[in-house]
């Protein structure tokens, strides 16, 4: 028995689900889960495949990046999560995938823009592209840098975190978060799905115009709202 038994489960329950949600093939992606009390957060291996995965070889990492307990190498992305936690201190979750449309986007350098009540219901902004990064940063502490890329982007785009739970980092691929590991790969699904209905729609109406203020706030306040009114 370990004191990171419980997070090594919901990490290993989450990046199980990448692969069955139809957001990664191979190794590609990742999931986190952390412990905030402790400091810590699980997460996936280094390429390992998904079907041998175990919660057994989850690793075991400080909010610095650094291993505390495991066997096996860390994904290649940890250090970019370490720097989420660190500075983004109410998530407790974050996946990192390399979905087709998702992906398509964030090699396009495009925002997704707000083309209707599905994106509204989760984000009353564009979900934003962040640009690709400057090659001082490439030579340095890439993974590392990943991190400040996304926190650079929201502050510059006035954006708050806990608002707005998902990116997609120029030429790169996705990143998604949230309050618990469950909702960061929710937010990669919705992602996923908001990219491919916004692609679709471009291409049925190149002249779409984005979805008025009106409606994004309607949607968005019904299910988030202090009056919200969603589900049971």
């Amino acid at each position: 028995m370990s004191k990171y038994d419980e997070i090594r489960l919901s990490a290993y329950e989450a990046n199980m689900q990448l692969p069955k949600l139809g957001l990664v093939i191979f190794t590609f992606g990742n999931v986190s889960a952390a412990d905030r009390e402790q400091g810590v957060f699980a997460v996936k291996p280094s390429g390992v495949p998904y079907n041998e995965l175990s919660p057994d070889n989850m690793v075991i990492v400080d909010f610095e990046g650094k291993t505390v307990e495991g066997l096996m190498r860390p994904s290649s992305d940890t250090r970019t999560h370490a720097v989420l936690y660190k500075h983004w201190e109410k998530i407790s979750g974050i996946a990192h995938t390399h979905s087709t449309y998702g992906t398509a986007w964030a090699q396009s350098q495009r925002d997704i823009p707000i083309y209707g009540t599905t994106h509204a219901d989760h984000c009353t902004m564009d979900i934003p592209c962040a640009p690709p990064m400057a090659d001082l940063m490439i030579e340095g502490n890439y993974e590392h840098q990943t991190g400040f890329q996304i926190m650079d982007c929201l502050r510059e785009k006035g954006m708050d975190y806990r608002e707005t739970e998902m990116i997609l980092v120029g030429n790169h691929a996705p990143f998604t978060w949230g309050k618990s590991v469950e909702k960061a790969v929710y937010n990669s699904a919705v992602l996923e799905e908001v990219a491919r209905i916004a692609y679709l729609t471009e291409q049925i109406n190149p002249e779409v115009a984005r979805l008025k203020a009106s409606l994004i706030q309607k949607h968005y306040e019904r299910k988030h709202g202090k009056d919200a009114y969603y589900g049971q």
